[in-house]
């Protein structure tokens, strides 16, 4: 009798070990996605060690067939009771407008930590608009905001950036905090390494660099090429 209890015992202890190793083969893991932000005084204007969220602020990104223009813009929109900072993304592809989006950020006071609530998105083709996919808002259809920015960032940090499900569930993991980035608009040093991915489809990853006070400096091969102020 206590022979077969010792064997039932192994043979679940077996199984719920094959279980945990096929969650993580899904893409399960150490990914916080629950962030406490009742307590926070939220703004929608600032900046942290990496995201500027100041009004005029501008990143352009290039390479050989692509450019990315981010600019945050001097509107703020209500997503979830949050007054958030709307930043605008535009793409362009061959020289064709592919894709704008706009995406709607606020920081904690307290502790600088950056906060996504949501995006609408427009892919072009042929100057029209044609898509919305991956658009997302929190507090709809099960959304949340994610943190797309810590403000003390620690290293092997994992963290979702976006919360929607089956929409959008992109995540990051903090993987240096000490690169030098070599970029048309010049050498960065204490850049911050981040590969970012979906749990969506785990097989998908890429790497961005960040640099101290200006933000995004490399999306993979898109590199900067100037930042600063503007008028928007």
């Amino acid at each position: 009798m206590f022979t077969r209890f010792i064997r039932l015992i192994l043979i679940t202890l077996a199984v719920l070990s094959l279980s945990t190793a096929c969650a993580r083969d899904s893409g399960a893991g150490p990914w916080q996605e629950e962030f406490d932000i009742s307590e926070c005084n939220m703004l929608s204007e600032g900046r942290s060690r990496y995201f500027v969220m100041e009004p005029g602020f501008q990143l352009v990104l290039e390479d050989d067939d692509t450019k990315l223009q981010v600019t945050v813009l001097d509107e703020t929109k209500t997503v979830d009771g949050v007054v958030t900072r709307v930043v605008e993304e535009r793409e362009w592809v061959d020289g064709a407008l592919y894709e704008i989006s706009r995406n709607y950020f606020a920081m904690c006071e307290s502790t600088k930590d950056v906060f996504y609530f949501g995006e609408d998105v427009d892919f072009y083709k042929g100057g029209k608009v044609v898509k919305h996919d991956g658009s997302w808002l929190a507090g709809t259809d099960g959304s949340r905001a994610g943190l797309i920015m810590a403000g003390t960032p620690t290293l092997k940090m994992m963290y979702y950036q976006e919360i929607a499900p089956g929409v959008a569930m992109d995540r990051a993991e903090i993987v240096s905090l000490d690169e030098t980035c070599k970029t048309p608009a010049g050498t960065f040093s204490k850049c911050m390494k981040v590969k970012e991915g979906t749990a969506l489809n785990i097989n998908e990853a890429e790497y961005k660099y960040y640099a101290p006070d200006i933000g995004l400096i490399r999306d993979e091969n898109l590199r900067l090429i100037k930042y600063g102020s503007v008028k928007n």
